[in-house]
């Protein structure tokens, strides 16, 4: 014999499942992962006195701790160059293809902002700071050594170089929402600072004191996907 739901039991079930469902509703829930890629410009600030701007194509994996608190792995492939053999006094010039593996922590200003009162407090909840470890990979394929202006003066330097890398980040996540109000598309835009702990990334080595840098401004979209939706302490959208 089925027993009969008391009427005080059937109420709770429907209040806490009305609580969940609003709960959802209100903005609270995120997914845990994201896919996304992007593009951008590279610059080289190395042993070349002229920096060129190259292309650069960017794809990562990111897991959300939560939606303002973000751990990132990056793959980027693209080209680097800089200098000018004809006009520098060094006459150094280079071309090469730089392959790079990057992973980092991302905090985003609305982890540690109440934001919920404020509305410049909630236009700057997604501005973000980043740093973490990379791998950089570059094979230089086109490289002048002498210069033209001072005869005889040649800079040594390697063709291939496997070096690891310091990368910090400033940047700034647009998020929109599906319909459950949930981050399900984001737009980031970002300045990276690559901080390269040798002196070999352009082919160019002229002191074990000196280690070249590249920087990358770059324009990005992350899908969210997959995994458990979790729930946040605050509501995400205002």
């Amino acid at each position: 014999m089925i027993k009969r739901i008391s009427k005080p039991l059937l109420i709770t079930l429907v209040v806490c499942c009305t609580s969940l469902i609003a709960r959802a509703q209100l903005g609270f829930d995120y997914s845990e992962w994201a896919l996304g890629a992007g593009v951008g410009i590279t610059s080289v600030m190395g042993n070349a006195e002229t920096q060129t701007t190259t292309p650069v194509v960017h794809l990562n994996l990111t897991f959300n701790s939560s939606p303002y608190v973000n751990y990132v792995f990056e793959a980027q492939m693209g080209r680097i160059a800089g200098g000018d053999s004809l006009t520098s006094a060094s006459g150094r010039q280079f071309t090469g293809d730089l392959t790079a593996f990057v992973f980092r922590g991302q905090l985003q200003l609305g982890e540690i902002l109440d934001y919920e009162k404020s509305p410049f407090k909630n236009a700057i909840k997604n501005l973000y700071i980043s740093a973490g470890a990379g791998y950089a990979v570059s094979h230089i394929t086109s490289i002048n050594r002498y210069s033209i202006k001072n005869p005889g003066e040649y800079t040594p330097g390697v063709l291939n170089s496997q070096e690891p890398f310091i990368p910090l980040r400033i940047g700034y996540e647009f998020k929109v929402f599906n319909k459950y109000q949930q981050p399900s598309f984001m737009i980031d835009l970002a300045y990276a600072y690559n901080y390269v702990l040798s002196d070999n990334l352009d082919g160019f080595t002229v002191g074990s004191n000196h280690h070249d840098v590249y920087t990358q401004i770059c324009i990005g979209f992350k899908f969210a996907f997959g995994g458990d939706i979790i729930s946040y302490r605050k509501q995400i959208p205002y």
